[in-house]
């Protein structure tokens, strides 16, 4: 499902970052897939981008702060003032999700399970005394948060590894009709994992009517079955096919030939 249509910048009064970034002038894109992948070189825009998309759009962010209150964000403020989007169902479900951010995140998981488990301990502690459907009552509100984090993300979020972690939160949190926002995901990924999270994508596209739009340098992920891609390395941002994206033409000649490019170094 496309629910996020097209994407246009509305030129700046004032000049400066973002704006002077060249694939974040005269933007306009139409998302004709409901994955849809950015690439280019570091400093290309990409990222920038999703940065002002999560802001414009309001998304919840994955992180240590929401995204109307994260500090990182704020360069990027005034692009997704400029945004111009248009849709063809406005959606509140998803999430917006920069590989940094991830440990932010689990340490705000901890930090809300540690906190709902401390109060429920402290309500017990001072109401020993209480009948026990009373005192179930009032344990409600902790105990069942801590318990919906436990549910949702485990015991012990950090007995799993980075990329186990990263699935397990895909799997828990993307929900139908959703709008996601996503910055580098193959960070956290080894290739065995970058084809599982490819999996997790089709599904959620297929059965769910999840939309996906995706800064990455991951030939892998890139070769989404029918998804779009945006070369952001030669403005005007166009639809490059797989074939012709740089990261795609270089790995495959590295991994053809390694010691050719590695004499050189």
């Amino acid at each position: 499902m496309i629910h996020l249509r097209t994407i246009g910048i509305e030129p700046p009064e004032t000049s400066g970052f973002p704006f002077e970034i060249p694939a974040l002038t005269d933007f306009a894109v139409e998302i004709e897939r409901p994955v849809t992948f950015l690439v280019g070189e570091n400093g290309s825009g990409k990222s920038t981008l999703l940065e002002g998309l999560a802001c414009a759009t309001r998304t919840i962010g994955v992180g240590a702060h929401p995204v109307d209150r994260d500090p990182t964000l704020d360069a990027v403020r005034p692009l997704a003032a400029a945004l111009r989007l248009s849709w063809n169902r406005p959606v509140h479900r998803g999430f917006f999700m920069r590989a940094e951010d991830f440990f932010g995140f689990v340490n705000r998981v901890k930090s809300e399970q540690a906190t709902f488990e401390r109060e429920a301990a402290r309500v017990r502690a001072e109401n020993r005394d209480m009948a026990p459907g009373d005192l179930a009552r009032m344990l409600g509100p902790h105990t069942g948060s801590a318990h919906q984090l436990r549910e949702r993300y485990g015991d012990d979020i950090d007995a799993r590894s980075h990329g186990e972690q990263f699935l397990a939160f895909f799997r828990s949190r993307i929900v139908p009709g959703g709008l996601y926002l996503l910055d580098e995901p193959e960070v956290a990924l080894s290739p065995t994992s970058q084809l599982a999270f490819l999996s997790l994508l089709l599904q959620a596209v297929g059965d769910d009517d999840c939309q996906f739009i995706i800064a990455t340098h991951s030939p892998m992920l890139m070769a989404f079955p029918d998804a779009a891609i945006l070369d952001f390395d030669h403005p005007p941002v166009r639809r490059i096919p797989y074939e012709e994206v740089e990261h795609v033409k270089l790995t495959r000649e590295f991994l053809d030939s390694p010691g050719r490019f590695l004499r050189h170094l």
